[in-house]
Protein backbone atom coordinates (compact mmCIF):
# COMPACT_ATOMS: atom_id res chain seq x y z
CA UNK A 1 0.00 0.00 0.00
CA UNK A 2 3.06 2.42 0.66
CA UNK A 3 3.32 2.13 -2.97
CA UNK A 4 0.18 3.67 -3.84
CA UNK A 5 0.39 6.10 -1.54
CA UNK A 6 3.32 7.17 -3.30
CA UNK A 7 2.11 7.22 -6.48
CA UNK A 8 -1.20 9.00 -5.09
CA UNK A 9 0.90 11.99 -4.20
CA UNK A 10 2.79 11.53 -7.77
CA UNK A 11 -0.15 11.44 -9.76
CA UNK A 12 -1.57 14.57 -7.30
CA UNK A 13 1.63 16.72 -7.20
CA UNK A 14 0.76 16.59 -3.55
CA UNK A 15 3.19 17.26 -0.50
CA UNK A 16 3.30 13.78 1.65
CA UNK A 17 1.22 13.87 4.88
CA UNK A 18 2.23 11.60 7.74
CA UNK A 19 -1.29 9.73 7.01
CA UNK A 20 -3.96 10.45 4.08
CA UNK A 21 -6.80 9.75 5.75
CA UNK A 22 -9.12 11.14 2.67
CA UNK A 23 -7.73 8.35 0.01
CA UNK A 24 -6.23 5.27 1.57
CA UNK A 25 -6.96 4.91 5.26
CA UNK A 26 -10.28 4.81 4.74
CA UNK A 27 -10.14 3.26 1.69
CA UNK A 28 -7.74 0.66 2.68
CA UNK A 29 -10.11 -0.71 5.49
CA UNK A 30 -13.41 -1.57 2.73
CA UNK A 31 -11.33 -1.94 -0.52
CA UNK A 32 -8.97 -4.41 -1.65
CA UNK A 33 -5.72 -3.38 -3.62
CA UNK A 34 -7.15 -3.75 -7.54
CA UNK A 35 -10.05 -1.24 -5.93
CA UNK A 36 -7.79 1.45 -5.04
CA UNK A 37 -5.20 0.60 -8.18
CA UNK A 38 -9.14 1.82 -9.86
CA UNK A 39 -9.40 4.44 -7.28
CA UNK A 40 -5.16 5.87 -8.52
CA UNK A 41 -6.42 5.30 -12.82
CA UNK A 42 -9.50 7.74 -11.76
CA UNK A 43 -6.55 10.40 -10.02
CA UNK A 44 -4.22 9.92 -13.46
CA UNK A 45 -7.23 10.44 -15.24
CA UNK A 46 -7.56 13.84 -13.30
CA UNK A 47 -11.10 12.58 -13.06
CA UNK A 48 -10.77 12.55 -8.58
CA UNK A 49 -8.68 14.73 -6.88
CA UNK A 50 -9.83 13.53 -3.25
CA UNK A 51 -11.74 11.58 -1.30
CA UNK A 52 -12.99 13.00 1.87
CA UNK A 53 -15.63 10.28 3.46
CA UNK A 54 -18.36 8.10 3.43
CA UNK A 55 -21.58 9.69 2.73
CA UNK A 56 -23.83 6.15 2.50
CA UNK A 57 -23.09 3.00 3.36
CA UNK A 58 -25.02 -0.06 1.97
CA UNK A 59 -24.46 -3.71 1.54
CA UNK A 60 -23.17 -3.71 -2.20
CA UNK A 61 -21.61 0.02 -2.38
CA UNK A 62 -20.81 2.76 -0.80
CA UNK A 63 -20.66 5.94 -1.59
CA UNK A 64 -17.82 8.61 -0.78
CA UNK A 65 -17.51 12.43 -1.00
CA UNK A 66 -14.94 13.82 -2.86
CA UNK A 67 -13.37 16.39 -5.17
CA UNK A 68 -12.37 16.56 -8.59
CA UNK A 69 -9.22 18.75 -9.96
CA UNK A 70 -10.97 22.17 -10.23
CA UNK A 71 -12.36 21.62 -6.49
CA UNK A 72 -15.90 20.73 -7.43
CA UNK A 73 -17.62 18.28 -5.28
CA UNK A 74 -18.31 14.75 -6.86
CA UNK A 75 -19.84 11.56 -5.47
CA UNK A 76 -17.79 8.50 -6.04
CA UNK A 77 -19.64 5.34 -5.38
CA UNK A 78 -17.54 1.98 -5.30
CA UNK A 79 -19.49 -1.17 -5.37
CA UNK A 80 -18.10 -3.96 -3.12
CA UNK A 81 -16.59 -6.72 -4.82
CA UNK A 82 -16.93 -9.17 -1.85
CA UNK A 83 -20.77 -8.95 -2.11
CA UNK A 84 -21.25 -12.10 -2.70
CA UNK A 85 -24.91 -11.98 -1.92
CA UNK A 86 -25.92 -9.37 -4.10
CA UNK A 87 -24.67 -11.30 -7.28
CA UNK A 88 -27.42 -12.86 -7.48
CA UNK A 89 -30.03 -9.60 -7.92
CA UNK A 90 -27.49 -8.48 -10.51
CA UNK A 91 -27.88 -11.40 -12.57
CA UNK A 92 -30.94 -11.29 -12.61
CA UNK A 93 -31.60 -8.03 -14.40
CA UNK A 94 -28.31 -8.21 -16.31
CA UNK A 95 -29.09 -12.08 -17.90
CA UNK A 96 -32.29 -10.59 -19.60
CA UNK A 97 -30.78 -7.10 -20.56
CA UNK A 98 -30.08 -7.10 -24.11
CA UNK A 99 -27.08 -4.95 -23.58
CA UNK A 100 -25.16 -6.93 -21.30
CA UNK A 101 -27.12 -10.34 -21.15
CA UNK A 102 -24.07 -12.19 -22.95
CA UNK A 103 -21.12 -10.76 -21.09
CA UNK A 104 -22.11 -11.78 -17.74
CA UNK A 105 -18.76 -13.27 -16.29
CA UNK A 106 -17.97 -16.13 -13.81
CA UNK A 107 -15.82 -13.77 -11.53
CA UNK A 108 -17.35 -11.33 -8.91
CA UNK A 109 -15.44 -8.31 -9.92
CA UNK A 110 -15.65 -8.22 -13.26
CA UNK A 111 -19.61 -8.50 -12.94
CA UNK A 112 -19.23 -5.30 -10.37
CA UNK A 113 -17.25 -3.73 -13.29
CA UNK A 114 -20.33 -4.27 -15.82
CA UNK A 115 -22.75 -3.37 -13.11
CA UNK A 116 -21.08 0.04 -12.77
CA UNK A 117 -20.68 0.11 -16.44
CA UNK A 118 -24.75 -0.39 -16.85
CA UNK A 119 -25.48 2.19 -13.92
CA UNK A 120 -23.23 5.12 -16.07
CA UNK A 121 -25.01 4.17 -18.94
CA UNK A 122 -28.65 4.34 -17.84
CA UNK A 123 -27.65 7.90 -16.19
CA UNK A 124 -25.99 8.85 -19.30
CA UNK A 125 -29.09 8.09 -20.91
CA UNK A 126 -31.41 9.39 -18.73
CA UNK A 127 -29.34 12.63 -18.39
CA UNK A 128 -29.05 13.35 -22.58
CA UNK A 129 -32.99 13.32 -22.40
CA UNK A 130 -33.15 16.03 -19.34
CA UNK A 131 -34.14 13.89 -16.78
CA UNK A 132 -33.26 15.10 -13.64
CA UNK A 133 -30.23 12.60 -12.50
CA UNK A 134 -26.97 13.41 -10.87
CA UNK A 135 -24.56 14.48 -13.96
CA UNK A 136 -22.99 11.15 -14.52
CA UNK A 137 -18.43 11.95 -15.00
CA UNK A 138 -16.99 8.61 -14.88
CA UNK A 139 -16.64 4.92 -14.62
CA UNK A 140 -13.91 2.85 -14.50
CA UNK A 141 -13.87 -1.02 -13.33
CA UNK A 142 -16.03 -1.08 -9.71
CA UNK A 143 -16.27 2.76 -9.50
CA UNK A 144 -18.95 5.07 -10.59
CA UNK A 145 -18.17 9.00 -10.54
CA UNK A 146 -21.13 11.76 -10.98
CA UNK A 147 -22.15 15.11 -9.31
CA UNK A 148 -22.41 14.97 -5.65
CA UNK A 149 -26.14 16.44 -4.60
CA UNK A 150 -25.41 17.99 -1.41
CA UNK A 151 -23.23 20.79 0.18
CA UNK A 152 -20.02 20.31 2.15
CA UNK A 153 -20.42 16.76 1.93
CA UNK A 154 -23.68 16.51 3.19
CA UNK A 155 -26.18 14.67 0.94
CA UNK A 156 -29.30 16.06 0.38
CA UNK A 157 -32.21 14.36 1.96
CA UNK A 158 -34.23 11.60 0.70
CA UNK A 159 -37.94 12.08 -0.29
CA UNK A 160 -39.27 10.10 2.35
CA UNK A 161 -37.58 12.90 5.07
CA UNK A 162 -38.66 15.44 3.76
CA UNK A 163 -41.41 17.79 5.05
CA UNK A 164 -43.35 19.41 1.82
CA UNK A 165 -46.49 21.21 1.72
CA UNK A 166 -49.18 20.18 -0.96
CA UNK A 167 -48.19 22.55 -3.36
CA UNK A 168 -44.83 21.46 -3.02
CA UNK A 169 -45.89 18.23 -3.03
CA UNK A 170 -47.62 18.83 -6.46
CA UNK A 171 -44.80 20.24 -8.04
CA UNK A 172 -42.71 17.09 -7.25
CA UNK A 173 -45.09 14.66 -8.25
CA UNK A 174 -45.46 16.34 -11.54
CA UNK A 175 -41.74 16.61 -11.83
CA UNK A 176 -41.39 13.35 -10.83
CA UNK A 177 -44.00 11.86 -13.40
CA UNK A 178 -42.57 14.34 -16.42
CA UNK A 179 -39.57 12.44 -15.71
CA UNK A 180 -41.22 8.98 -16.07
CA UNK A 181 -42.21 10.13 -19.36
CA UNK A 182 -38.66 11.62 -20.95
CA UNK A 183 -37.10 8.12 -18.75
CA UNK A 184 -39.48 5.80 -20.48
CA UNK A 185 -40.42 7.69 -23.93
CA UNK A 186 -36.78 9.34 -24.96
CA UNK A 187 -34.07 7.49 -22.74
CA UNK A 188 -36.30 3.82 -23.71
CA UNK A 189 -35.66 2.71 -20.13
CA UNK A 190 -37.90 2.17 -16.46
CA UNK A 191 -35.99 2.64 -13.68
CA UNK A 192 -37.21 -0.33 -11.80
CA UNK A 193 -37.01 0.31 -8.25
CA UNK A 194 -38.38 3.96 -8.13
CA UNK A 195 -40.08 4.76 -4.92
CA UNK A 196 -39.45 7.83 -2.26
CA UNK A 197 -36.21 6.31 -0.80
CA UNK A 198 -34.12 6.61 -4.00
CA UNK A 199 -35.35 10.43 -4.90
CA UNK A 200 -33.12 13.42 -3.34
CA UNK A 201 -34.71 16.49 -2.51
CA UNK A 202 -32.12 19.63 -2.96
CA UNK A 203 -32.72 23.29 -3.62
CA UNK A 204 -36.19 23.17 -5.18
CA UNK A 205 -35.25 20.30 -7.31
CA UNK A 206 -36.20 16.74 -7.18
CA UNK A 207 -33.27 14.14 -8.46
CA UNK A 208 -33.63 10.51 -9.04
CA UNK A 209 -30.90 8.43 -7.94
CA UNK A 210 -29.97 4.51 -8.31
CA UNK A 211 -30.14 3.65 -11.52
CA UNK A 212 -28.42 0.61 -11.52
CA UNK A 213 -30.86 -2.09 -12.06
CA UNK A 214 -33.03 -0.15 -14.40
CA UNK A 215 -33.57 -1.84 -18.22
CA UNK A 216 -34.86 -1.35 -21.28
CA UNK A 217 -37.88 -1.42 -22.74
CA UNK A 218 -37.51 -5.20 -25.02
CA UNK A 219 -36.82 -6.13 -21.20
CA UNK A 220 -39.48 -8.77 -20.95
CA UNK A 221 -40.29 -7.65 -16.96
CA UNK A 222 -40.49 -4.11 -18.07
CA UNK A 223 -44.03 -3.28 -18.40
CA UNK A 224 -43.76 -5.28 -14.35
CA UNK A 225 -41.33 -2.94 -13.59
CA UNK A 226 -42.90 0.25 -14.64
CA UNK A 227 -46.30 -0.75 -12.84
CA UNK A 228 -44.23 -1.17 -9.46
CA UNK A 229 -42.82 2.10 -10.06
CA UNK A 230 -45.61 4.10 -10.64
CA UNK A 231 -47.74 2.10 -7.69
CA UNK A 232 -44.58 2.97 -5.19
CA UNK A 233 -44.94 7.24 -6.59
CA UNK A 234 -49.17 6.61 -6.29
CA UNK A 235 -48.30 5.26 -2.93
CA UNK A 236 -46.52 7.75 -1.39
CA UNK A 237 -47.42 10.82 -2.28
CA UNK A 238 -51.10 9.84 -1.95
CA UNK A 239 -50.72 8.68 1.71
CA UNK A 240 -48.80 12.72 2.24
CA UNK A 241 -52.23 13.72 0.99
CA UNK A 242 -52.11 14.09 -2.42
CA UNK A 243 -54.37 13.63 -4.89
CA UNK A 244 -53.18 11.09 -7.58
CA UNK A 245 -54.21 9.44 -10.63
CA UNK A 246 -54.12 5.40 -9.80
CA UNK A 247 -51.02 3.46 -11.14
CA UNK A 248 -53.48 2.36 -14.13
CA UNK A 249 -54.49 5.55 -14.91
CA UNK A 250 -50.96 7.39 -14.53
CA UNK A 251 -50.14 4.94 -17.33
CA UNK A 252 -52.99 5.28 -19.66
CA UNK A 253 -52.49 9.26 -19.13
CA UNK A 254 -48.91 8.89 -20.15
CA UNK A 255 -49.20 6.95 -23.44
CA UNK A 256 -45.99 4.63 -21.61
CA UNK A 257 -47.41 1.39 -22.42
CA UNK A 258 -50.51 -0.41 -23.18
CA UNK A 259 -52.33 -0.68 -20.26
CA UNK A 260 -53.84 -3.80 -18.85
Amino acid sequence: MDRLVDEYFRLTSKEPRKVDKDIFEVVEEVFDTATVKAVLELVRRRVIYEIKGVVSAGKEARVYWGKDFEGRDIAIKIYLTTSAEFRKGIIKYLSADPRFSGKIPSTTRKLYSIWAKKEYSNYMRMYEVGVSVPKPIAVYENILVMDFIGSEGVPAPLLKDVELDLKRLREVFDGVVDDLKKMVLKAGLVHGDLSEYNIMIWEDRHYIIDVSQAVTLDHPNAVEYLYRDLNNIVRFFSRRGLKVPTPHELAESLGLFHTR
